[in-house]
């Protein structure tokens, strides 16, 4: 064992420090702890509640340059370069949709949207577009959703010209592979099996039904009988119908240089011809298939309600939209008027929500509604309908208007956290008819929103005397039962139909 030497000593390979060093080390240790305590106490005594801090103003909002340009094909271009990752983006919106397949084949246009990607093209299957795309984490994907059809690439931008022509070729050329139409009828099938599973999404799917009718377009469901009319024919037919340049918005944003990247879209899609027959799209008209009522989906396996409440409501150009909503944020989340009411005071709901729901080009809907106990369904369903006319009958509060729109001027910097998002915008704007800055004015309008603008889009665009009730939950055990909303409780039935039996020869 060595030998301790000098004041610093060792033991075993430790230094042992001499007992002046350890004073010293316990002043200094006691110095901090004293200074981390007043620190501590001082920072106590001088926080300030939330509401008393002075926050700066809110930044400007700005668009990333963007370039917009047509070809002459009719195929409209956005541009908007960003460099700061190697990675590019695209877009292309089409002006189609489930809306405008037939009511005998519901399904038909969403299969289109899948297989022509799945199915390959006129060059290579659609194994082995992904086998390529996979190798250089690449993807190009296709849908067809309720009011637009869209086609996308991601891409290293090393990889964009290799990626962009196979996004050209998916878009031009596919073939709707058999087999992939029927793997996808398969998947369809399957969906359709399982829909009953979640109450929520029953609700959801049957109070569409009740407030556009159940043959409206924004009602309506693929059934197995819809599923098994559709043919690959058809699909050919719907693509050919819509998929042309001069029916189309692309956007790209990403790591590139603007003037090559004119240069390869004219080279894979400018010699595309435009269609000149294409007619603008007469959209389906709406009108409310109820005008009030309680129904009920009786599900008896369950131990909770699910609620909704509402009726149609507007689109995003109704110049009351800022308005109404800060109305919605005077109603929702955390503070608003029915989490505070239902959830926090009277524990009636597990979730609770109310707002104006509006869409781009058809009327969208006023909804409210959320879970609760089987036992408080009724009471639940009450509440709701007292707040909705409690906020047509007395004035929100100074404070209640100035933490909704707070809330909403604050929450306007997140529509514009990447360019990408900030493209999407510009392109659904020019698709469905908005002005390019229709966002900014949507701004403006909500700072200049009033407590009597919020009761007077209240009084004006809520109904209450129309409102639709729709409850899915267990008929034995909502006590007091659902007479008590309405003499007349009409049922629904979700039994999910058979195909239609062949007949016999």
């Amino acid at each position: 064992m060595e030998r301790y030497k000098g004041k610093g000593k060792r033991k075993m390979g430790l230094k042992i420090p001499s007992g002046k060093k350890v004073f010293s080390a316990l002043v200094v240790g006691l110095a901090f702890l004293l200074f981390t305590f007043n620190f501590s106490v001082a920072a106590t005594v001088q926080a300030k509640h939330y509401t008393e801090l002075q926050l700066p103003p809110l930044p400007e909002v700005k668009l990333p340059k963007y370039e917009r340009f047509v070809l002459q094909n009719g195929l409209v271009v956005y541009l908007m370069e960003d460099r700061e990752l190697p990675l590019v983006k695209g877009t292309v919106l089409v002006r189609t949709g489930s809306r405008l397949e037939p009511l005998e084949k519901v399904g038909l246009a969403g299969f289109t949207g899948a297989v022509m990607r799945t199915g390959g093209t006129t060059k290579h299957t659609g194994d082995e577009l992904n086998e390529m795309l996979e190798q250089r984490a690449a993807s190009v994907e296709t849908s067809i959703g309720e009011t637009a059809g869209s086609a996308s690439f991601d891409a290293l931008s090393e990889d964009l010209e290799m990626v962009f022509g196979l996004f050209a070729e998916v878009l031009r050329s596919p073939v709707f592979a058999q087999e992939k139409l029927d793997l996808a009828k398969t998947q369809a099938r399957g969906a359709i099996a399982r829909r009953n599973d979640d109450p929520n999404g029953i609700a959801n799917r049957e109070f569409r039904k009740l407030l556009y009718g159940k043959d409206s377009p924004y009602g309506r469901t693929t059934e197995y009988a819809t599923i098994e009319r559709v043919s690959r024919e058809d699909l050919l037919k719907f693509y050919q119908q819509y998929f042309h340049p001069n029916n189309m918005i692309l956007g790209i944003v990403g790591d590139f240089d603007a003037k090559k990247m004119r240069s390869l879209i004219q080279a894979k899609l400018g010699d595309w011809k435009a269609n000149p027959k294409i007619a603008k799209v007469q959209l389906p008209e709406v009108s409310p298939a109820n005008t009030g009522g309680v129904f009920f989906v009786n599900q008896p396996q369950l131990t909770q309600s699910s609620v909704l409440i509402g009726h149609l409501g507007g689109r995003f150009d109704s110049p009351d939209y800022p308005a109404l909503n800060v109305l919605n944020e005077v109603l929702n989340g955390f503070g608003g008027r029915l989490f505070n009411e239902l959830r926090s005071r009277q524990g009636l709901a597990y979730s609770v929500y109310g707002f104006w729901s509006p869409r781009y080009d058809y009327p969208g809907m006023f909804v409210g509604g959320g879970q609760t106990r089987s036992d408080a369904t009724v009471q639940f369903v009450k509440a709701l309908q007292a707040e909705i006319k409690r906020i047509q009958a007395q004035k929100v509060t100074a404070k209640e208007l100035a933490f909704a729109k707070e809330s909403t001027l604050n929450s306007f910097v997140f529509n514009f956290q990447d360019p990408a998002q900030t493209l999407s915008r510009l392109m659904q704007y020019e698709y469905y008819g908005y002005p390019a800055d229709f966002l900014f004015r949507y701004q403006k309008a909500v700072a200049a929103t009033t407590v009597d603008d919020v009761q007077r889009v209240a009084r004006e665009y809520l109904k209450p005397e129309n409102i639709v009730t729709l409850v899915v939950g267990n008929q034995t055990a909502i006590q007091p039962p659902l007479t008590q909303l309405a003499a007349q409780v009409i049922p629904i039935d979700v039994t999910i139909p058979d195909l239609q039996p062949q007949a016999k020869n």
